[in-house]
């Protein structure tokens, strides 16, 4: 998948329980990040707080750009729900156990586990940015410029 490609629809159940199908997001601009799991052992975890909390403190400005922000890992619904609650995010993580979409859209690492990316795409569900080579603590900074760029 490349910059230009129209982002392939899927079906995902959310932290919340709610079922989310890109397709429905059409005329929003929407971020998808993918991310290798919740909770791992040693160094990798801690990129997800840091990614999680520089996101966060954007998120409000993302929703004030027409956008959608997702999280998708191959946790469990009730992985991602304790992981949204035990750190109060606003934005929905979606489940993806059969790994397809995170393999589809981010590639899945030696482990089996989502490669830790982020795909902007447009209201027209062009992906517009990709960025694979994620610094965790400015990566919400680097998520509002790609999305400013779309107006």
């Amino acid at each position: 998948m490349k910059e230009g490609d129209i982002a392939p629809d899927f079906e995902l159940t959310a932290n919340d329980g709610s079922i989310i199908k890109l397709g429905s997001f059409k005329g929003r601009k929407i971020v998808l990040c993918f991310y290798p799991k919740n909770h791992l052992f040693a160094c990798p975890s801690k990129k997800v707080f840091q990614m999680a909390e520089a996101i966060i403190r954007v998120y409000p400005k993302i929703v004030e750009q027409n956008g959608e922000l997702f999280a998708i890992s191959v946790d469990t619904v009730e992985d991602q729900k304790k992981f949204v609650d035990e750190y109060k995010i606003p934005y929905l993580h979606l489940s993806d156990t059969t790994k397809s979409v995170c393999k589809n859209y981010a590639g899945l690492n030696l482990a089996g586990l989502a490669k830790r990316s982020t795909f902007i795409i447009d209201k027209d569900g062009k992906i517009t940015k990709i960025f694979r080579d994620v610094d965790a603590k400015s990566h919400g900074q680097e998520i509002m410029q790609a999305l400013q760029s779309l107006n």
